[in-house]
């Protein structure tokens, strides 16, 4: 039996692609990074190259952390309202 908790453990579920596929905006912004590393790439000396390169490592690890830490957020308030709606009966309000 194949669960969607298996499936995301083993990467055949990726929130992350499902949330920007269509986004026309996000591939705008994409074509732009792409567009302006190349740029940059283009003629820096062999420091400003290191200098880029670590710079791009950074922001990628503290994308990396903060799609993560949205992601977790984002798994416990679902389950939360989950649960909420299972704890109150139907008609009631929390006071």
């Amino acid at each position: 039996m194949r669960s969607i908790l298996n499936e995301l453990w083993y990467g055949n579920v990726s929130p992350f692609e499902q949330c920007t596929r269509g986004d026309k905006r996000l591939k705008e912004l994409l074509k732009l990074v792409a567009r302006n590393r190349e740029e940059l790439d283009g003629t820096p000396t062999d420091k400003q190259k290191e200098t880029l390169e670590k710079f791009v490592d950074c922001m990628n690890e503290m994308h990396s952390i903060t799609e993560r830490d949205a992601f977790s957020y984002g798994f416990r308030l679902g389950l939360q309202l989950m649960a909420e709606s299972f704890l109150l009966p139907l008609g009631e309000d929390e006071q």
